[in-house]
């Protein structure tokens, strides 16, 4: 196997890495493996769409109509002709 090596590894970022370590009770590069197994075998079929997203999150609500709501101007548009 092969060793990699990262320079200019942030301190914080670093001490953060080591916290996540340590609350699931691994090395710091067990961690690091980790998280790089994680995020590149994470496999996106589709790019993200929010509407198919919101859609499949409420789809178990059913069918409905959302009632439309009648609006009011808030003000009177200014009358530039009195300027």
């Amino acid at each position: 196997m092969n060793n990699i090596t990262i320079q200019n590894f942030d301190d914080d970022l670093k001490n953060r890495l080591q916290k996540r370590a340590e609350y699931y009770g691994r090395s710091l590069e067990e961690e690091a493996k980790e998280i790089l197994r994680a995020v590149l075998t994470k496999k996106t079929l589709e790019p993200l769409n929010l509407v198919l997203a919101i859609e499949r999150r409420f789809a178990h609500f059913g069918d409905f109509e959302i009632p439309t709501i009648a609006r009011e101007l808030l003000r009177e548009p200014p009358n530039f002709e009195d300027l």
